[in-house]
């Protein structure tokens, strides 16, 4: 008898996905128009803490509180959260280095960062194409290839 590990089985609200590219587009517009470098910082911020530990992402908790009187129910897949989580985390590196760069005096650094990310979600909302997501699985195939070595 061949014995099989159990997996967990993992599951993604793409609503709260949904909700959190609509909520980066928004706030990252409102910080480049006004120039609120600190904005893009503190976005940043969120995203990356919801990256590392989702159970305390400020994003995440925004929608739970708002999300059903935005009109989004819950649309739960069987679909591994853990390359949406990457995502984050990169997108949340590209604002706080867009934030980071307004302070320092390269304002025309911290508008591309910041539109690179609005880009990226936008294409995510539009398209259904999450180019951090795609990242992930080329990091998880070439640390493969590495460690198997």
């Amino acid at each position: 008898m061949i014995a099989t590990a159990s997996v967990p089985s993992a599951s993604t609200d793409l609503s709260a996905l949904k909700f959190n590219q609509y909520a980066v587009i928004g706030v990252t517009v409102l910080a480049l128009i006004s120039g609120l470098s600190a904005l893009t910082l503190i976005l940043g911020a969120a995203m990356l803490l919801g990256a590392i530990r989702p159970e305390l992402s400020p994003l995440r908790a925004a929608y739970r509180m708002s999300g059903r009187r935005l009109g989004l129910r819950p649309e739960v897949v069987a679909e591994d959260p853990r390359a949406h989580h990457f995502a984050q985390g990169v997108g949340g590196v590209f604002l706080l280095a867009s934030g980071l760069s307004g302070l320092a005096g390269l304002p025309l650094l911290g508008l591309g960062l910041g539109l690179a990310v609005i880009a990226l979600a936008g294409l995510n909302l539009s398209q259904k194409i999450c180019v951090g997501c795609l990242l992930y699985f080329q990091y998880r195939r070439l640390r493969y290839a590495v460690l198997s070595r």
